[in-house]
């Protein structure tokens, strides 16, 4: 696929910003009075992966002004290399706007994870293209890949919008589309028949789409197809099924991607990836990855995907490089990826451990 060329910046991520606290020494949140805290949100963990690989990243988002969390997240941005562009919007007063707050543990053995959010009065709720100039920024400054995900895109009916718009200028312009899905029960319920139409928009304009059957299924609409069978075998024939179906449906698009997992216990897992690229498959067998926190690793493939299709490389290494990002990021105690380099991501595809001098 060929992206713009002479653009100020290689990727732009619309996105709702906040904190994630996680305890220490893998002890569940209830139990903890020590944690870790990290800015985050998905598509700025996505972005992460090209970066810090040295590609040209801008966040869109909002902040509370005067805000000790809003002063965190963008000398955190800042330090993930990364341009952030947004309003300052006012507090209102103890009871008005913050940033959202992710309280996740990381489990351990057979106790599996937990996450609670917690998103009252979250300011990135507010976000509409009226915060930004849209020509500027696609016209003027130029995008080659604009990222969004179906979490900022559910957030609230002001974000949906606009997401839109977002995606309207962009195509106006020429800039790629990559759209993850990433349904949440939560933020659909009472808004079906509003997101189901802002989603299918998203999707016909996209370039890259990326979700697991269930977000085809619940955000699309499409029918799923009958089961391969069990376990990450089924998965994949299940899989190609949809996809089948979904590129009739949405024919501009140029990939489809998923991760494949299997939880073996919390710190194992057998993490595999596939890829339609171009009317072509390509597909990672599922491998058995260590894993020190579960949480960001399908935000890392993404990453790890628009990295490759940014530098141009051919289609199997996208998803090569995806595939390790994620394997990556799941070793970090943050819940995304920060690559050293494209080597220390190609050692882990290739499956050396060894020490580097």
């Amino acid at each position: 696929m060929k992206l713009r060329t002479g653009c100020a910046f290689d990727l732009l991520v619309p996105t709702s910003m906040g904190v994630r606290l996680t305890p220490l020494h893998g002890q569940p949140f209830h139990s903890s009075n020590t944690f870790f805290m990290q800015a985050t949100s998905a598509e700025s963990n996505v972005a992460s992966v090209p970066a810090y690989l040295g590609m040209k990243v801008k966040v869109l988002t909002a902040f509370v002004k005067g805000s000790p969390i809003a002063r965190f997240i963008k000398d955190d941005l800042a330090g993930r290399h990364m341009a952030v562009e947004g309003p300052e919007v006012p507090q209102g007063g103890p009871w008005g706007y913050r940033h959202q707050f992710n309280l996740a543990d990381m489990g351990f053995g057979m106790r599996g994870p937990r996450v609670h959010n917690d998103r009252a009065g979250e300011v990135g709720r507010t976000l509409t293209a009226k915060d930004f100039d849209l020509e500027r920024i696609f016209g003027r400054e130029g995008v080659r890949i604009v990222h969004l995900s179906g979490l900022i895109g559910a957030l609230s009916s002001e974000t949906s919008a606009f997401c839109l718009e977002v995606v309207r200028a962009a195509k106006r312009h020429g800039t790629a589309v990559s759209f993850d899905l990433n349904y949440r029960a939560s933020f659909w319920k009472g808004r079906e028949k509003e997101l189901r139409k802002a989603f299918e928009e998203i999707a016909e304009a996209s370039d890259i789409l990326v979700g697991n059957e269930e977000d085809f299924q619940l955000c699309l609409g499409l029918k799923g197809p009958e089961a391969g069978g069990k376990g990450l075998a089924g998965q994949l024939e299940s899989f190609k099924g949809m996809i089948e179906e979904a590129s009739r449906r949405f024919s501009n698009v140029w990939v489809f991607a998923t991760t494949l997992r299997e939880v073996l216990s919390v710190d194992t897992h057998l993490w595999g990836a596939l890829m339609r690229a171009e009317g072509r498959w390509h597909a990672v067998e599922p491998r058995e990855i260590r894993v020190l926190d579960r949480i960001g690793g399908g935000d890392g493939f993404v990453g790890g995907l628009l990295h490759g299709i940014l530098k141009g490389w051919p289609a199997e290494k996208w998803i090569q490089f995806g595939w390790a990002a994620g394997a990556l990021a799941v070793t970090m105690l943050t819940d995304y990826a920060q690559p050293a380099d494209e080597e220390e991501v190609w050692s882990i595809w290739e499956g050396n451990a060894r020490v580097k001098r």
